[in-house]
Parts: structure tokens; sequence; C-alpha cells
């Protein structure tokens, strides 16, 4: 058994499976999930996991060369905005309509527990070299 890393044998597979250009949506509990991509659901209970600590494990893992978010984060959700902030300095804004769009062409899905609006976010997957 692994004794670091991401434990959740679905997610370690699912992101060993990624490829550079690669989409991953890392969504709250109450966005619309997709058809098509892959969707691993690590939500156990409002708020568990958080995003935050959702994003923060999957940046230990992943190389993410941009990332988006709904617009809407700043108004709706500080906390959220902050985070995402904090870690894509580039980060591009579109409306909340359009990342539910863009959403569909995401590789992975990875729900989380979190109850708040607008903690959503889609990255782009990097190359580590």
């Amino acid at each position: 058994m692994k004794k670091a890393g991401i434990l959740n044998r679905h997610l370690a597979g699912a992101l060993a499976e990624l490829g550079h250009g690669d989409g991953v949506l890392v969504c709250d509990a109450g966005m619309p999930v997709p058809s098509g991509p892959r969707v691993v659901d690590l939500a156990f209970r409002a708020g568990v996991p958080s995003f935050a600590e959702v994003l923060d494990g999957l940046l230990d893992e992943l190389v993410v060369e941009g990332a988006t978010a709904a617009e809407e984060v700043r108004d709706a959700n500080a906390e959220a905005a902050t985070l995402l902030d904090g870690h894509f300095p580039g980060l591009e804004l579109v409306p909340h309509a359009r990342l539910k769009e863009m959403s569909g062409g995401a590789r992975l899905v990875v729900r989380t527990g979190e109850a708040r609006p607008y903690a959503n976010v889609l990255l782009r997957c990097g190359v580590f070299f």
C-alpha cells in the first residue's frame, strides 16, 4: 500500500493517464458533472473534502500550465478566489456558463465535497520537462 501521496486508487490511476494539454475539472458538489469525462467523486459529505484540500493534493501530483475559473467566484466566494489567485497568477476567468461548457472537454472530473458556490477550476496539464 502507498504510504504517501494520493491513496484513492481511482484518482491515482486517472492522474497517471493524463498527458500534456489534458483538462482536469476540480469542482464543488453543486457543479453539474458533464457526461463523457472520467469522474472521480471524492465527496463524502458537505464540505468534506474541501475544495482547497483536493486542489492542494492535486497540485502536488500534477504539472499545470494554465487554469480557468468562473468570473463569478470573485463576488460569490472570496475564499476560493483568493486560493485560486494564489495558485494561478495567470488565472483565466470566464462566465460560469462558459466554464460549464468547457468542462465537457475535460478528460477528468474530480468532485469535492465543497458546499460553497463557484469553487471550481479547470486545469490544463503541462509536462514536467
